[in-house]
């Protein structure tokens, strides 16, 4: 037996989507001891992972993976319809993309509850794990169209980058249902798990998702605010978090100052919620606000990097450490690094960017694939996402390359005083 395997019985659970949520998901059922089949839309990703080839990066997802192929505990097969008979749980990991109006589109998720109502067997459970506006468990139980299963909502927590980690040790286990007895049957899915347990209503367990990224959205914006107040008057925001974080009523957690957030949830969760405000007539002027402030921060990036330059990007070499939206993934999504990568090469910059999980091309963009490329003649080096591994760089070698030796780290991720003694002009975020 595995560490956080468990002697508890087996349960046969169906995961629907093979994205990032739902292969995390399939694969840490599977670890837990359960029979996994998990399914997707796409025959050429089902083949890949049926060979234990992982197209996301994940830290530890491949060998958990692997491990549930080789004891026979997890499966991949084409299609929701082929995953679902006699499956006790099928777990929806499907996607929500934001509309125009901003509001989180439901359509893929009802399509497949439509689809697989008449194959569920009776009595057999529905965890919705997408992440949905209020009133949508409702919706899925419509669209199945059996009065003998029951919908239960289990929204995911999962840090890209520390999925596993926040599986296996969640701040929270939040399940929602009008049915008691299957709230739970699911949570006993996760008896192994040590973590708080609220059960609660379908619509309050979908809050409480929503909720949670706009309040993390919210510090971000709001320590990158005081992070701008720091410069304007000489403070140090590293102290400032530092003595704001000893304040139990705060915490130190999510108070780091940076270029802004971004993800595949953030972004989207918080403009989903402020429609869900409007549908019904009230004005969250608070989040309207920590919007505001995000794109404000990355503008202020830009403004920075332009000062540095000079006071004009036409015909300058930027080099750009970091385009994910934060280190540990590969992830683009709404990453601010490349909305600012972005703007420089519109305001006429010559932008060539390393980041060591991306290889790909972007538009304006020229990819380097390893540090010192960008560094060729560039007039200013702008570090935008936190990679540990540029710490270790050779920083005699890159002030050797450049055509100036300036650094605007976003992230504060450098040390300022071991730059500046090496000869580079430093800046960084939240000290003048």
């Amino acid at each position: 037996m595995l560490p956080g395997e468990s002697l508890h019985q087996v349960s046969r659970v169906s995961v629907i989507g093979a994205g990032y949520v739902g292969l995390t998901t399939a694969a840490f059922l599977a670890h837990l001891g359960h029979d996994v089949c998990c399914a997707d839309i796409l025959p050429e990703r089902v083949a890949q992972l049926s060979r234990g080839e992982i197209p996301i990066w994940e830290d530890g997802l491949s060998p958990l993976v692997r491990e549930g192929l080789a004891r026979g505990r997890l499966g991949f097969v084409v299609g929701a319809s082929s995953a679902v008979a006699e499956r006790e749980f099928v777990f929806l990991c499907l996607p929500t993309p934001q509309r125009s109006d901003g509001s989180a589109d439901t359509s893929t998720i009802l399509s497949v509850a439509s689809e697989i109502g008449p194959m569920l067997s009776a009595g057999s459970i529905v965890v919705n794990k997408s992440t949905v506006p209020v009133g949508t468990a409702q919706m899925i139980g419509e669209a199945l169209q059996r009065t003998d299963i029951a919908v239960v909502s289990n929204p995911e927590f999962l840090r890209v980058g520390s999925a596993l980690n926040d599986f296996r040790a969640p701040d929270r286990i939040i399940i929602g249902s009008e049915d008691e007895a299957a709230a739970i049957r699911v949570a006993n899915l996760f008896e192994s798990v040590n973590a708080p347990r609220l059960m609660t209503s379908h619509a309050s367990a979908e809050a409480i998702k929503y909720a949670s990224n706009a309040f993390l959205a919210t510090r971000v914006s709001f320590v990158n605010g005081i992070a701008n107040l720091c410069e304007a008057v000489g403070a140090d925001i590293s102290d400032v978090v530092e003595g704001m974080g000893y304040d139990r009523r705060i915490g130190s957690e999510a108070l780091k100052p940076g270029p802004g957030w971004g993800g595949s949830c953030l972004p989207k969760d918080t403009r989903a919620l402020i429609r869900m405000c409007d549908d019904v007539g009230y004005d969250f002027t608070l989040l309207h606000g920590v919007i505001a402030v995000n794109e404000e921060q990355q503008n202020r990036m830009v403004d920075k990097i332009v000062a540095l330059a000079g006071g004009s990007l036409r015909g300058v070499t930027v080099a750009v450490w970091g385009l994910t939206f934060k280190a540990g993934t590969d992830s683009l999504h709404h990453s601010p690094a490349v909305s600012i990568a972005r703007r420089l090469s519109e305001a006429g910059a010559i932008v060539r960017a390393y980041d060591p999980a991306v290889c790909r091309a972007l538009p304006g963009v020229e990819i380097c694939l390893e540090p010192y490329g960008p560094c060729q003649g560039a007039s200013v080096l702008a570090v935008l996402t936190e990679w540990d591994k540029l710490r270790e760089v050779d920083f005699d070698k890159v002030r050797n390359l450049m055509a100036k030796p300036r650094i605007m780290d976003a992230r504060n991720l450098l040390d300022p005083a071991a730059l500046r003694q090496a000869g580079f002009h430093y800046q960084g975020i939240g000290w003048t």
